[in-house]
């Protein structure tokens, strides 16, 4: 299998954490022209007209595009470690943590993506503040959802953990370039899960991929 994919998106970090937790050999790779690659998308488009990342290339060649429905894939084929829990409503919580994510952190975020692609002297700095506003609130409802024992849901990883620890990374580590306020402070429960979860072998993983990405995006590598 090979695997489309970016470091520095969050969609298809969830995708890895199924690969490294289950042991799936998978190559991945990172195609052109995103996140300012100058190169054209021409070449990936051909096997993702979607043109987004990611997407799973099977050894037979079909294609599966979105990362929900890729891990929804893993998940069925390649069941042990179970990473939905067994119980409805545990299961229920880990895909409502990942709509909170998809549709209202990262719509919330979407703003900033395009503000970082100009220089910092047209900076719309209302709109930035509206933006940092808007995710805080997101950040807020999170935190009423968020599992206590160390994990999104439960006590072991699911694929929330996959959907949450690049979101929360760029909360922590990237959104400090917008003067904004540290994100976790005065919401508890998420400065616990983020420590704990920083803890987890799979996740400490992900996390240094995604911050070596974030940081060489942000001229820091």
């Amino acid at each position: 299998m090979k695997l489309y994919q970016t470091y520095l998106s969050p969609f298809p970090t969830r995708v890895r954490l199924l690969l490294y937790a289950k042991h799936i050999p998978c190559e991945i790779v990172e195609p052109p022209g995103f996140h300012g690659d100058p190169r054209s998308k021409e070449s990936y488009v051909a096997i993702n007209p979607i043109g987004r990342v990611p997407a799973l290339v099977l050894d037979d060649g079909r294609m599966l595009p979105e990362s929900e429905v890729i891990c929804e894939y893993l998940e069925e084929v390649f069941p042990e470690p179970r990473m939905m829990p067994i119980d409805p409503w545990q299961r229920a919580q880990v895909r409502l943590l990942s709509r909170l994510s998809d549709f209202y952190i990262v719509m919330a975020m979407l703003p900033l993506f395009l503000v970082v692609e100009q220089p910092p002297e047209h900076w719309d700095h209302a709109a930035i503040r509206r933006s940092v506003a808007a995710v805080g609130g997101s950040l807020d409802q999170l935190e009423f959802f968020i599992g206590t024992d160390g994990y999104a849901v439960g006590n072991g990883l699911t694929h929330a953990d996959g959907t949450l620890v690049p979101i929360l990374l760029l909360a922590v580590e990237w959104m400090p370039i917008f003067q904004g306020p540290d994100m976790l402070a005065g919401r508890p429960k998420l400065a616990a899960y983020w420590a704990a979860i920083s803890r987890d072998p799979i996740c400490a993983r992900l996390i240094g991929e995604t911050r070596q990405a974030l940081h060489k995006s942000m001229g820091k590598a």
